[in-house]
């Protein structure tokens, strides 16, 4: 698949291509938590899927946009999962 935006569901194929494979659950990760990984998690939501965010799979540039992602605007998309041991 070829992104060509911050999220990986718009003009992708990926929503279509999962859906037809019956999937209802994504787990999401990057390394650009405050842009791919919180866009991504929007239009998962917005498409339908239960969503699990692997929050120990996940950075960002700058460690403040980081932790601002997953304690204000992820945690009303999705799950958080925690690597045990893991902060």
């Amino acid at each position: 698949m070829t992104k060509k935006q911050w999220g990986a569901f718009r003009n992708t194929g990926l929503e279509e291509y999962l859906k037809n494979l019956d999937v209802t659950q994504v787990v999401i990760a990057g390394v650009a938590t405050s842009l791919g990984v919180e866009s991504t998690a929007r239009q998962a939501n917005e498409c339908g899927f239960n969503i699990t965010l692997a929050v120990d799979a996940m950075t960002d540039s700058s460690p403040e946009a980081h932790v601002n992602s997953i304690t204000g605007d992820l945690p009303a998309t999705g799950r958080d999962r925690h690597h045990p041991g893991a902060p």
